[in-house]
């Protein structure tokens, strides 16, 4: 293009045009080759990827190892509690009602009235124990001045009673010995006057009597002080102090009397005071409500609230320390032996994140219900660090605990480990195709799993081996599985030796085997169908099962004599095992309380008769026996198969 002017003035264009269509040539090229390198940096990758995945097979995934940091961790859910709780309980002995305890999660400070007990039971034994107790005091007090009187009573007669009638009976000692001597006087005088003949012979016979009677009186006061001395001090000491000695014992008595009186007197003052009950510090009121249940869906332990009867020594509120929480959870079993004190932990409660470490870790399984008891978990506390303000106990938390920290570790998805003859493999990608590898393995964090040898890093191995290679899809063998007889321990088998024994060698009724492999109660084998091998069948109790799977006798080879442990030809109901005593009395026909054979025999005729369940597919088989079985349908008894295999012949009910 080129643009002309004029003398006049007026600009003129005029078009080359030759030169325009080379320039939008080169436009347009450019263009295009635009397109092209913008295409080719966008698509590229998922042209190689297409390509490389076509290489590799339509469903491959595949995972490149590489030296990772693996944190191993155990996470768990439990509930936030204080790591100090001060428990208050109820101490009235008995029990108690509550009549008023303060809303469940207040704030109270010590010193505040947090629960009222009832009290109307124990101030009426408090004002008999009193009136007790005074009566107790009353004889006290006798007791102690009767002894005290018998004290006196020792010492009065050993230093007053004593002493008087012994100078008593000295001073009749001494009297009588002063009569004797003057009544020898008198008769020596006598006797003179008598020989001068100035006195009679009547009165010399008169003195001489006088004298052997004050001989007589002292003999006698001698005599009294003897006795005095030797017998009558002694025999009145021993009474003296034989009372004196009894009343200290009742004084002591009655002294442990007044003590326990006054003990139980005090002991229900101080009930009566702890039917009042106060913080004994500040903090935030829970109640101590067991949230366990017991199998039945009810509380195992009375439940804290107004007008509840509470039990002596049962917590009522627990005051938690809210500045010292801590997290318990259980683990389980398989998990608890990773666990130390001491490790780091990571504790997620309500969006907030914390940090604390394991305090302990129990090392006796948790208490379960009967629904879970073969569910083992162990008790584990965590312990929060730093800022616990806002929780509260009760709390849900998420706790993981850091078991290992493994740093530059090759690592590989859980899901590239195949397990086959209790060895573990993976699949590489190679260049010459998918290889195997045996492993061994480390730690996991049931994501990624530390490989100590097999691969190693820039290995690209199979994420999904299973779904794209055959050999990881295969199950072990069968002769694989095969167990060793040494796993048992020494001892015979009930066949007397190995399972190895050839079963044709057998006699009819023992173990033997038929085609499809099946064994029936008694060790004999049953046939799919009755037509393809005889059964063999007997009586209840006596024989085989017939080849019906649920047809024949109930169990082969059961007698129910053999539970007669005393001989006397009759089973009682004592003796019957425990699952036919439910069914004892219909078989029992003449209501002795005993089963006898008759009975037996009448009961396997009843069986006989081929009462059996529900209409089924197939007619109940029994072989040779004469017993029937127990049918599904209903429970009735019948000889009939509930599944309906045709029997070889045998009176039965039909199956289920």
């Amino acid at each position: 293009m080129a643009t002309t002017t004029h003398e006049s003035g007026q600009t003129s264009v005029s078009h080359d045009t030759g030169t325009g269509h080379s320039i939008f040539k080169t436009l347009v090229f450019l263009v295009i080759v635009s397109a092209l390198i913008f295409g080719g940096v966008t698509y590229y990758p998922d042209l190689v990827a297409s390509l490389s995945t076509d290489a590799k097979g339509p469903d491959v995934l595949t995972y490149t190892v590489s030296p990772e940091r693996l944190l191993v961790t155990v996470t768990e859910d439990g509930n936030v509690e204080s790591a100090s709780n001060v428990e208050v309980k109820c101490l009235v002995a008995g029990g108690s009602t509550i009549l008023w305890i303060v809303p469940d999660g207040e704030t109270v400070e010590a010193g505040t009235e947090i629960v009222r007990l009832d009290t109307a039971n124990i101030e009426d034994q408090l004002n008999n124990q009193r009136i007790t107790y005074e009566k107790a005091l009353a004889t006290r007090i006798q007791s102690e001045e009767d002894f005290e009187a018998a004290t006196i009573a020792v010492k009065e007669y050993e230093e007053g009673t004593f002493l008087e009638e012994l100078q008593k009976v000295e001073a009749d000692i001494r009297i009588a010995m002063e009569n004797l001597t003057s009544s020898k006087n008198v008769f020596e005088h006598t006797k003179k006057m008598a020989r001068k003949g100035f006195v009679t012979k009547l009165q010399r016979e008169a003195d001489k009597f006088a004298v052997e009677r004050a001989g007589l009186d002292l003999a006698a006061a001698n005599t009294r002080k003897k006795v005095l001395e030797q017998f009558t001090k002694a025999k009145t000491l021993k009474d003296l102090v034989a009372k004196r000695e009894a009343s200290a014992a009742r004084m002591r008595a009655d002294e442990a009397a007044l003590s326990l009186e006054k003990a139980r007197r005090d002991r229900l003052a101080s009930q009566l005071g702890n039917c009042v009950i106060k913080a004994p510090q500040s903090g935030m009121v829970v109640y101590a409500n067991n949230a366990g249940r017991s199998r039945y869906g009810g509380n195992q332990t009375p439940q804290v609230e107004e007008g509840a009867m509470v039990r002596e020594g049962q917590a009522l509120i627990r005051l938690p320390d809210l500045k010292n929480m801590q997290v318990k959870v259980t683990v389980h079993e398989s998990k608890v032996d990773q666990l130390r004190r001491g490790m780091p932990a990571r504790i997620v409660i309500q969006d907030q994140e914390h940090t604390g470490r394991v305090v302990h870790v129990a090392n006796q399984p948790e208490s379960t219900s009967w629904f879970s008891a073969n569910v083992k978990e162990y008790a584990t506390t965590v312990a929060i660090a730093g800022n616990t303000t806002g929780l509260k106990p009760g709390m849900t938390a998420e706790v993981e605990i850091l078991v290992a920290d493994r740093k530059d570790v090759p690592v590989v998805p859980v899901s590239a480990v195949v397990e086959q003859r209790g060895k573990f493999f993976c699949w590489v990608q190679t260049q010459n195709g998918r290889e195997r590898r045996p492993l061994k393995l480390g730690l996991t964090n049931d994501k990624l799993i530390e490989v100590v040898d097999g691969v190693v890093p820039g290995d690209e191995v199979l994420r999904n081996p299973r779904a794209v290679e055959k050999e990881a899809r295969e199950d072990v063998p069968l002769e694989d599985r095969q167990r060793d007889r040494s796993a048992f321990g020494d001892g015979e088998t009930s066949d007397g030796g190995d399972s190895t024994t050839d079963d044709s060698n057998r006699p009819e009724g023992g173990a033997g085997r038929s085609p499809d492999g099946r064994r029936d109660g008694a060790g004999n084998q049953e046939s799919r169908r009755g037509d393809e091998q005889e059964p063999r069948g007997g009586p209840l109790g006596e024989g085989r099962r017939g080849g019906g799977r649920r047809g024949g006798g109930r169990r082969g080879g059961f007698d129910l004599m053999q539970y007669d442990t005393d001989s006397d030809g009759k089973v009682s109901k004592e003796e019957a095992p425990e699952r036919m005593r439910g069914f004892f009395d219909r078989i029992d026909g003449n209501g002795d309380g005993f089963i006898d054979k008759a009975e037996i025999d009448a009961m396997r005729a009843r069986f006989q008769g081929g009462r059996g369940g529900r209409q089924g597919d197939g007619r109940g088989g029994a072989g040779r026996g004469e017993g029937g079985g127990y049918q599904r349908g209903g429970d009735q008894p019948g000889g009939g198969n509930p599944r309906g295999d045709r029997g070889s012949g045998g009176p039965g009910g039909r199956g289920q």
